[in-house]
Protein backbone atom coordinates (compact mmCIF):
# COMPACT_ATOMS: atom_id res chain seq x y z
CA UNK A 1 0.00 0.00 0.00
CA UNK A 2 1.39 3.38 -0.95
CA UNK A 3 1.71 6.21 1.57
CA UNK A 4 -0.89 8.16 -0.37
CA UNK A 5 -3.39 5.30 -0.37
CA UNK A 6 -2.83 4.65 3.33
CA UNK A 7 -3.44 8.33 4.06
CA UNK A 8 -6.70 8.27 2.09
CA UNK A 9 -8.01 5.23 3.98
CA UNK A 10 -7.20 6.73 7.36
CA UNK A 11 -8.80 10.02 6.39
CA UNK A 12 -11.88 8.30 4.98
CA UNK A 13 -12.39 6.40 8.24
CA UNK A 14 -12.76 9.62 10.21
CA UNK A 15 -14.38 11.83 7.57
CA UNK A 16 -17.71 13.58 8.09
CA UNK A 17 -20.44 11.76 6.14
CA UNK A 18 -20.82 13.23 2.68
CA UNK A 19 -23.93 14.96 1.51
CA UNK A 20 -25.61 12.73 -1.08
CA UNK A 21 -24.63 13.74 -4.59
CA UNK A 22 -22.23 16.46 -3.41
CA UNK A 23 -18.49 16.81 -3.31
CA UNK A 24 -17.81 17.50 0.36
CA UNK A 25 -15.48 20.26 1.40
CA UNK A 26 -13.71 20.97 4.66
CA UNK A 27 -14.71 24.05 6.61
CA UNK A 28 -12.08 26.72 5.91
CA UNK A 29 -10.23 27.63 9.13
CA UNK A 30 -13.02 26.24 11.27
CA UNK A 31 -11.71 22.92 12.55
CA UNK A 32 -12.58 21.67 16.03
CA UNK A 33 -9.88 22.88 18.45
CA UNK A 34 -7.48 20.12 19.46
CA UNK A 35 -4.53 19.92 21.79
CA UNK A 36 -1.09 19.89 20.11
CA UNK A 37 1.02 16.74 20.33
CA UNK A 38 3.50 16.40 23.20
CA UNK A 39 6.55 18.58 22.70
CA UNK A 40 4.67 21.03 20.48
CA UNK A 41 2.89 24.32 21.09
CA UNK A 42 0.04 25.78 19.09
CA UNK A 43 0.73 29.22 17.64
CA UNK A 44 -0.40 31.52 14.86
CA UNK A 45 1.80 32.43 11.93
CA UNK A 46 1.31 35.87 10.41
CA UNK A 47 2.87 36.19 6.96
CA UNK A 48 4.43 39.63 6.46
CA UNK A 49 4.42 39.77 2.68
CA UNK A 50 6.61 42.77 2.02
CA UNK A 51 9.42 42.07 4.50
CA UNK A 52 9.59 38.29 4.00
CA UNK A 53 9.01 37.22 7.59
CA UNK A 54 6.44 35.43 9.72
CA UNK A 55 5.49 36.88 13.07
CA UNK A 56 4.66 34.12 15.56
CA UNK A 57 1.92 34.97 18.05
CA UNK A 58 -0.13 33.13 20.64
CA UNK A 59 -3.16 31.40 19.10
CA UNK A 60 -5.51 32.30 21.97
CA UNK A 61 -5.88 34.77 24.82
CA UNK A 62 -4.06 38.05 24.28
CA UNK A 63 -2.40 36.82 21.06
CA UNK A 64 0.95 38.11 22.35
CA UNK A 65 3.95 38.08 20.05
CA UNK A 66 6.32 35.14 20.61
CA UNK A 67 8.95 35.81 17.97
CA UNK A 68 9.70 36.18 14.29
CA UNK A 69 11.33 34.07 11.60
CA UNK A 70 12.92 35.13 8.32
CA UNK A 71 11.31 33.17 5.46
CA UNK A 72 13.73 34.37 2.76
CA UNK A 73 17.15 33.32 4.15
CA UNK A 74 18.21 32.62 0.55
CA UNK A 75 17.21 36.07 -0.71
CA UNK A 76 20.63 36.99 -2.07
CA UNK A 77 20.88 33.78 -4.09
CA UNK A 78 17.35 34.09 -5.47
CA UNK A 79 17.88 37.72 -6.51
CA UNK A 80 21.13 36.83 -8.26
CA UNK A 81 19.32 34.15 -10.29
CA UNK A 82 16.53 36.56 -11.17
CA UNK A 83 18.76 39.42 -12.25
CA UNK A 84 20.73 37.08 -14.53
CA UNK A 85 17.56 35.99 -16.35
CA UNK A 86 15.86 38.79 -18.36
CA UNK A 87 12.49 37.04 -18.54
CA UNK A 88 12.37 36.25 -14.83
CA UNK A 89 13.51 39.78 -14.07
CA UNK A 90 10.67 41.21 -16.14
CA UNK A 91 8.10 39.18 -14.19
CA UNK A 92 9.81 39.97 -10.87
CA UNK A 93 9.58 43.70 -11.56
CA UNK A 94 6.05 43.29 -12.89
CA UNK A 95 4.93 41.65 -9.65
CA UNK A 96 6.49 44.52 -7.72
CA UNK A 97 4.67 47.20 -9.69
CA UNK A 98 1.26 45.48 -9.95
CA UNK A 99 0.06 43.08 -7.23
CA UNK A 100 2.92 44.19 -4.96
CA UNK A 101 1.85 47.85 -5.04
CA UNK A 102 5.47 48.87 -5.53
CA UNK A 103 6.86 46.20 -3.16
CA UNK A 104 8.33 42.75 -3.64
CA UNK A 105 6.03 39.93 -2.50
CA UNK A 106 8.03 37.54 -0.36
CA UNK A 107 5.39 35.76 1.75
CA UNK A 108 1.93 34.88 0.53
CA UNK A 109 0.93 31.79 2.50
CA UNK A 110 2.54 29.51 5.06
CA UNK A 111 1.92 26.39 7.16
CA UNK A 112 3.94 24.40 9.66
CA UNK A 113 4.87 20.76 9.10
CA UNK A 114 2.97 18.27 11.31
CA UNK A 115 5.99 17.83 13.58
CA UNK A 116 6.55 21.59 13.92
CA UNK A 117 10.09 21.34 12.58
CA UNK A 118 9.61 23.67 9.61
CA UNK A 119 7.49 26.39 8.07
CA UNK A 120 6.52 25.87 4.44
CA UNK A 121 5.91 29.15 2.61
CA UNK A 122 4.81 30.28 -0.84
CA UNK A 123 6.94 33.20 -2.06
CA UNK A 124 5.29 35.06 -4.96
CA UNK A 125 8.25 37.12 -6.18
CA UNK A 126 10.53 34.06 -6.11
CA UNK A 127 7.89 31.86 -7.81
CA UNK A 128 8.49 29.05 -5.36
CA UNK A 129 7.53 27.12 -2.25
CA UNK A 130 10.24 26.81 0.38
CA UNK A 131 10.68 24.95 3.65
CA UNK A 132 12.43 26.89 6.40
CA UNK A 133 13.78 25.10 9.48
CA UNK A 134 11.88 26.54 12.43
CA UNK A 135 14.82 26.19 14.81
CA UNK A 136 17.77 27.28 12.68
CA UNK A 137 16.03 29.49 10.13
CA UNK A 138 17.86 27.74 7.29
CA UNK A 139 16.43 26.59 3.97
CA UNK A 140 15.48 22.89 3.90
CA UNK A 141 14.14 22.59 0.36
CA UNK A 142 12.71 24.68 -2.45
CA UNK A 143 10.20 23.87 -5.20
CA UNK A 144 9.94 26.11 -8.29
CA UNK A 145 6.32 26.47 -9.45
CA UNK A 146 5.22 26.64 -13.07
CA UNK A 147 5.31 30.17 -14.39
CA UNK A 148 6.55 33.15 -12.44
CA UNK A 149 4.43 33.57 -9.30
CA UNK A 150 3.31 31.41 -6.35
CA UNK A 151 0.09 32.21 -4.48
CA UNK A 152 -2.37 30.71 -1.95
CA UNK A 153 -1.76 27.28 -0.44
CA UNK A 154 -3.72 24.61 1.46
CA UNK A 155 -2.68 21.64 3.58
CA UNK A 156 -4.32 18.22 3.39
CA UNK A 157 -6.39 17.14 6.41
CA UNK A 158 -3.62 14.86 7.66
CA UNK A 159 -0.98 17.56 7.21
CA UNK A 160 1.25 15.56 4.90
CA UNK A 161 0.64 17.41 1.62
CA UNK A 162 0.60 21.07 0.64
CA UNK A 163 -1.10 22.49 -2.45
CA UNK A 164 0.03 25.74 -4.05
CA UNK A 165 -1.44 27.86 -6.83
CA UNK A 166 0.99 28.79 -9.59
CA UNK A 167 -0.83 31.94 -10.57
CA UNK A 168 0.82 32.59 -13.94
CA UNK A 169 1.17 28.89 -14.77
CA UNK A 170 -2.58 28.18 -14.32
CA UNK A 171 -1.82 25.02 -12.37
CA UNK A 172 -1.98 23.73 -8.80
CA UNK A 173 1.00 21.73 -7.55
CA UNK A 174 0.63 19.25 -4.68
CA UNK A 175 3.82 18.60 -2.73
CA UNK A 176 5.01 16.34 0.05
CA UNK A 177 5.20 18.84 2.91
CA UNK A 178 8.29 17.26 4.43
CA UNK A 179 10.42 16.77 1.30
CA UNK A 180 9.02 19.18 -1.29
CA UNK A 181 8.65 16.36 -3.84
CA UNK A 182 5.78 16.90 -6.27
CA UNK A 183 3.01 14.34 -5.81
CA UNK A 184 0.75 15.61 -8.56
CA UNK A 185 -0.76 18.65 -10.27
CA UNK A 186 -3.83 19.75 -12.22
CA UNK A 187 -4.77 22.60 -14.53
CA UNK A 188 -7.11 25.40 -13.46
CA UNK A 189 -8.69 28.54 -14.81
CA UNK A 190 -6.73 31.77 -15.21
CA UNK A 191 -4.85 32.90 -12.11
CA UNK A 192 -5.56 30.09 -9.61
CA UNK A 193 -6.00 31.55 -6.13
CA UNK A 194 -7.71 29.96 -3.14
CA UNK A 195 -7.35 26.20 -2.43
CA UNK A 196 -9.49 24.10 -0.07
CA UNK A 197 -9.24 20.36 0.68
CA UNK A 198 -12.30 18.20 1.26
CA UNK A 199 -12.71 16.88 4.79
CA UNK A 200 -11.80 13.35 3.75
CA UNK A 201 -8.83 14.53 1.68
CA UNK A 202 -10.25 13.06 -1.54
CA UNK A 203 -10.85 16.32 -3.38
CA UNK A 204 -9.15 19.67 -3.73
CA UNK A 205 -11.11 22.77 -4.71
CA UNK A 206 -9.38 25.65 -6.49
CA UNK A 207 -10.85 29.07 -7.23
CA UNK A 208 -9.32 31.02 -10.13
CA UNK A 209 -9.74 34.82 -10.12
CA UNK A 210 -8.67 35.76 -13.65
CA UNK A 211 -6.70 38.84 -14.62
CA UNK A 212 -6.68 41.20 -11.64
CA UNK A 213 -3.76 43.30 -12.91
CA UNK A 214 -5.49 45.04 -15.79
CA UNK A 215 -7.88 48.01 -15.55
CA UNK A 216 -10.65 46.48 -17.66
CA UNK A 217 -12.80 46.61 -14.54
CA UNK A 218 -16.11 47.90 -15.89
CA UNK A 219 -18.83 45.22 -16.08
CA UNK A 220 -19.08 45.51 -19.88
CA UNK A 221 -15.35 44.67 -20.11
CA UNK A 222 -15.66 41.62 -17.88
CA UNK A 223 -14.89 39.24 -20.74
CA UNK A 224 -11.32 40.60 -20.73
CA UNK A 225 -10.73 39.23 -17.24
CA UNK A 226 -10.05 35.69 -18.41
CA UNK A 227 -11.35 32.21 -17.60
CA UNK A 228 -12.59 32.16 -14.01
CA UNK A 229 -14.00 29.02 -12.47
CA UNK A 230 -13.88 26.61 -9.57
CA UNK A 231 -11.91 23.47 -10.40
CA UNK A 232 -12.34 20.34 -8.29
CA UNK A 233 -9.67 17.64 -8.59
CA UNK A 234 -9.37 14.10 -7.30
CA UNK A 235 -6.33 14.04 -5.00
CA UNK A 236 -5.49 10.43 -5.82
CA UNK A 237 -5.41 10.73 -9.60
CA UNK A 238 -5.37 14.56 -9.95
CA UNK A 239 -8.05 14.29 -12.60
CA UNK A 240 -10.50 17.19 -12.69
CA UNK A 241 -13.85 15.78 -11.59
CA UNK A 242 -15.94 18.95 -11.63
CA UNK A 243 -15.83 22.58 -12.74
CA UNK A 244 -18.22 25.29 -11.53
CA UNK A 245 -18.60 28.50 -13.49
CA UNK A 246 -20.23 31.01 -11.15
CA UNK A 247 -21.11 33.18 -14.14
CA UNK A 248 -24.03 30.90 -14.97
CA UNK A 249 -25.11 30.68 -11.32
CA UNK A 250 -24.90 34.45 -10.79
CA UNK A 251 -26.86 35.08 -14.00
CA UNK A 252 -29.58 32.70 -12.82
CA UNK A 253 -29.67 34.57 -9.52
CA UNK A 254 -30.19 37.85 -11.36
CA UNK A 255 -26.69 39.25 -10.95
CA UNK A 256 -25.45 39.45 -14.53
CA UNK A 257 -23.20 42.44 -13.83
CA UNK A 258 -21.54 40.90 -10.76
CA UNK A 259 -18.01 39.52 -11.21
CA UNK A 260 -17.71 35.74 -11.18
CA UNK A 261 -14.13 35.82 -9.84
CA UNK A 262 -14.42 33.78 -6.61
CA UNK A 263 -12.09 35.03 -3.88
CA UNK A 264 -11.86 33.64 -0.29
CA UNK A 265 -14.49 31.09 0.69
CA UNK A 266 -15.91 29.38 3.78
CA UNK A 267 -17.83 26.12 4.09
CA UNK A 268 -20.37 25.06 6.68
CA UNK A 269 -19.44 22.28 9.13
CA UNK A 270 -21.94 19.90 7.48
CA UNK A 271 -20.30 20.72 4.13
CA UNK A 272 -23.58 21.54 2.44
CA UNK A 273 -23.09 25.26 1.84
CA UNK A 274 -20.37 27.44 0.38
CA UNK A 275 -20.01 31.14 1.13
CA UNK A 276 -17.84 33.11 -1.24
CA UNK A 277 -16.62 36.62 -2.02
CA UNK A 278 -16.20 37.94 -5.55
CA UNK A 279 -14.19 40.76 -7.08
CA UNK A 280 -15.45 44.36 -6.69
CA UNK A 281 -18.31 43.37 -4.36
CA UNK A 282 -18.90 44.55 -0.79
CA UNK A 283 -20.53 41.39 0.47
CA UNK A 284 -20.77 37.67 -0.31
CA UNK A 285 -22.96 34.92 -1.71
CA UNK A 286 -24.37 31.67 -0.37
CA UNK A 287 -24.20 28.61 -2.64
CA UNK A 288 -25.95 25.28 -2.05
CA UNK A 289 -23.55 22.51 -3.02
CA UNK A 290 -26.14 19.79 -3.64
CA UNK A 291 -28.55 21.83 -5.77
CA UNK A 292 -25.69 23.71 -7.48
CA UNK A 293 -27.27 27.14 -7.13
CA UNK A 294 -26.80 30.46 -5.36
CA UNK A 295 -29.40 30.81 -2.64
CA UNK A 296 -28.72 34.15 -0.93
CA UNK A 297 -26.81 37.39 -1.33
CA UNK A 298 -25.48 39.57 1.48
CA UNK A 299 -24.63 43.18 0.73
CA UNK A 300 -22.47 44.73 3.46
CA UNK A 301 -22.20 48.46 4.22
CA UNK A 302 -20.05 50.68 2.05
CA UNK A 303 -17.58 53.01 3.70
CA UNK A 304 -18.52 56.54 2.50
CA UNK A 305 -14.80 57.33 2.29
CA UNK A 306 -14.12 54.46 -0.12
CA UNK A 307 -13.58 55.45 -3.72
CA UNK A 308 -16.06 53.51 -5.87
CA UNK A 309 -13.68 53.64 -8.83
CA UNK A 310 -13.02 49.92 -9.38
CA UNK A 311 -9.52 50.59 -10.69
CA UNK A 312 -8.53 51.77 -7.19
CA UNK A 313 -9.40 48.42 -5.57
CA UNK A 314 -6.31 46.40 -4.66
CA UNK A 315 -6.14 43.48 -7.09
CA UNK A 316 -9.87 43.88 -7.82
CA UNK A 317 -10.80 42.89 -4.27
CA UNK A 318 -13.26 45.15 -2.47
CA UNK A 319 -13.73 42.58 0.30
CA UNK A 320 -11.11 39.86 0.73
CA UNK A 321 -11.11 37.48 3.67
CA UNK A 322 -13.74 35.34 5.39
CA UNK A 323 -13.85 32.59 7.99
CA UNK A 324 -16.52 30.69 9.90
CA UNK A 325 -16.89 29.90 13.59
CA UNK A 326 -16.42 26.20 14.40
CA UNK A 327 -20.12 25.73 15.15
CA UNK A 328 -21.06 27.26 11.80
CA UNK A 329 -23.22 29.99 13.30
CA UNK A 330 -21.10 33.04 12.44
CA UNK A 331 -19.11 34.35 9.49
CA UNK A 332 -16.26 36.80 9.89
CA UNK A 333 -15.77 39.14 6.95
CA UNK A 334 -12.78 41.34 6.08
CA UNK A 335 -14.10 44.45 4.34
CA UNK A 336 -10.77 45.25 2.72
CA UNK A 337 -11.33 48.47 0.80
CA UNK A 338 -14.06 49.61 3.20
CA UNK A 339 -11.67 49.46 6.19
CA UNK A 340 -13.66 47.31 8.59
CA UNK A 341 -14.34 43.76 9.65
CA UNK A 342 -17.61 42.38 10.90
CA UNK A 343 -19.15 39.19 12.25
CA UNK A 344 -22.31 38.09 10.40
CA UNK A 345 -25.00 35.79 11.79
CA UNK A 346 -25.23 32.96 9.27
CA UNK A 347 -28.95 32.26 9.79
CA UNK A 348 -30.17 35.84 9.41
CA UNK A 349 -27.19 37.30 7.51
CA UNK A 350 -27.36 40.28 9.87
CA UNK A 351 -23.98 41.89 10.41
CA UNK A 352 -22.69 42.93 13.83
CA UNK A 353 -20.61 45.96 14.76
CA UNK A 354 -18.32 47.28 12.05
CA UNK A 355 -14.88 46.99 13.64
CA UNK A 356 -12.55 49.63 12.13
CA UNK A 357 -9.55 48.04 10.42
CA UNK A 358 -6.89 49.36 8.03
CA UNK A 359 -7.28 47.40 4.81
CA UNK A 360 -7.98 43.98 6.38
CA UNK A 361 -6.79 41.29 3.98
CA UNK A 362 -7.54 37.94 5.61
CA UNK A 363 -9.70 36.35 8.31
CA UNK A 364 -9.06 33.14 10.20
CA UNK A 365 -10.13 31.44 13.44
CA UNK A 366 -8.25 31.46 16.73
CA UNK A 367 -6.88 28.24 18.18
CA UNK A 368 -9.78 27.85 20.60
CA UNK A 369 -12.39 28.82 18.01
CA UNK A 370 -13.80 31.76 19.96
CA UNK A 371 -12.34 34.61 17.92
CA UNK A 372 -11.83 35.73 14.35
CA UNK A 373 -8.34 37.04 13.64
CA UNK A 374 -7.92 39.49 10.77
CA UNK A 375 -4.74 40.89 9.24
CA UNK A 376 -4.67 44.68 8.87
CA UNK A 377 -2.30 45.05 5.94
CA UNK A 378 -2.12 48.83 6.08
CA UNK A 379 -1.61 49.06 9.86
CA UNK A 380 0.90 46.20 10.18
CA UNK A 381 -1.10 44.49 12.88
CA UNK A 382 -3.57 41.68 13.46
CA UNK A 383 -6.82 42.15 15.32
CA UNK A 384 -8.91 39.57 17.17
CA UNK A 385 -12.71 39.90 17.15
CA UNK A 386 -15.03 37.96 19.46
CA UNK A 387 -17.37 35.70 17.48
CA UNK A 388 -20.02 35.89 20.23
CA UNK A 389 -20.24 39.69 20.50
CA UNK A 390 -18.65 40.91 17.26
CA UNK A 391 -16.52 43.29 19.32
CA UNK A 392 -12.77 43.82 19.08
CA UNK A 393 -10.66 41.98 21.65
CA UNK A 394 -7.12 43.15 20.94
CA UNK A 395 -4.71 44.30 18.24
CA UNK A 396 -1.11 43.04 18.05
CA UNK A 397 1.69 44.64 15.98
CA UNK A 398 3.38 42.40 13.41
CA UNK A 399 5.58 42.96 10.33
CA UNK A 400 5.29 44.83 7.05
CA UNK A 401 2.01 44.18 5.20
CA UNK A 402 0.53 41.13 6.95
CA UNK A 403 -1.75 38.99 4.82
CA UNK A 404 -2.29 35.28 5.46
CA UNK A 405 -2.73 34.13 9.09
CA UNK A 406 -2.61 30.41 9.91
CA UNK A 407 -2.84 28.30 13.06
CA UNK A 408 0.32 26.18 13.31
CA UNK A 409 2.50 24.17 15.65
CA UNK A 410 6.11 24.77 16.66
CA UNK A 411 8.39 23.08 19.21
CA UNK A 412 7.44 23.86 22.79
CA UNK A 413 9.50 26.75 24.10
CA UNK A 414 10.32 27.91 20.56
CA UNK A 415 12.29 31.13 20.19
CA UNK A 416 13.24 33.14 17.13
CA UNK A 417 16.14 31.62 15.14
CA UNK A 418 19.38 33.55 15.09
CA UNK A 419 20.49 32.09 11.75
CA UNK A 420 19.02 32.74 8.31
Amino acid sequence: MTTSTRRRRIAAAVATPLLAGALAVAPADASTPTEPAPGLQEVMLVGNNWDGTATVIESVGDFAQIGRINLIPDKKKRLTEIYLNPIRLAFFLGIRETVGEGNDQFVDDMYSTPDGSAIVVSRPSFADVASIDATTGKLNWRFKVDGYRADHMAVSPDGTEVAVSASTGNVVHVLDIMTGAEIGSFETGDKPHENVYSADGRHLWNMSIGEVNNDFDAPFLDFLKGDRKITVADTETFDVVRTIDMRDRLDAFGRKKTSDAVRPVAFTPDESTLYFQVSFFNGFYEYDVASDRITREKVLPENPATDDDRTTFVNDSRHHGMSMSPDGSKLCIAGTMDDYATVVDRETLQEGPLVPAAKPYWATVSGDGTACVISESEADQVTAIDFATGEKIVSVPVGNHPQRVRVAVLPAGWTSPTAG
